[in-house]
């Protein structure tokens, strides 16, 4: 039986592989070796580098937005854009390999999708407010880079904290 612990082994060693060669260029054996298991210790757990890297993304990402004070959501929405805007694996997944976040923009909830909704829903007190919150922050965080020069990230960080007030006010 894999314990969490040698999970959180599998996954900081597929965090190393990924930041160091992209997902692409990421396979299994390059996970196990890092990690000091087999490859078999890792098949059974996870099929291929993809379901890997997604539970990869889901520790990462809710880890990092983990420790918000939810009692002003605006505040905790743009610092989590911020976050995740600077967070090295987030970085290195758009600039290698966009397309792994495509189903999650067009055609699936994520993991991490429900980790955040369950904790906007608690603070806004509206599943559909906390949706619609969701995703406007999720446009934030993908295009923001997009819509810079003349106006900043930091620019744009102020009008998306303009929006949420005036949507939660």
């Amino acid at each position: 039986m894999t314990s969490i612990r040698h999970n959180d082994g599998v996954l900081d060693a597929a965090r190393d592989c990924v930041l160091a060669y992209g997902v692409r260029r990421t396979t299994l054996t390059d996970v196990a070796r890092r990690a000091g298991v087999s490859r078999m210790t890792i098949y059974r757990r996870w099929p291929d580098v993809r379901s890997l890297v997604a539970d990869l993304m889901t520790r990462e990402w809710v880890g990092a937005l983990a420790d918000f004070d939810m009692s002003d959501p605006v505040a905790a929405v743009v610092e989590g854009v911020r976050r995740l805007r600077g967070h090295p694996l987030w970085r290195k997944i758009v600039e290698a390999d966009p397309e792994l976040l495509l189903p999650y923009l067009l055609r699936q909830r994520g993991a991490t999708h429900e980790a955040v909704l369950d904790v906007l829903e608690r603070a806004v007190g509206d599943p559909g407010k906390a949706r619609a919150v969701l995703l406007v922050a999720q446009s934030f965080l993908m295009s923001a880079p997009t819509m810079t020069g003349p106006v900043t990230l930091d620019d744009l960080d102020a009008e998306l904290t303009a929006l949420l007030e005036g949507y939660l006010g």
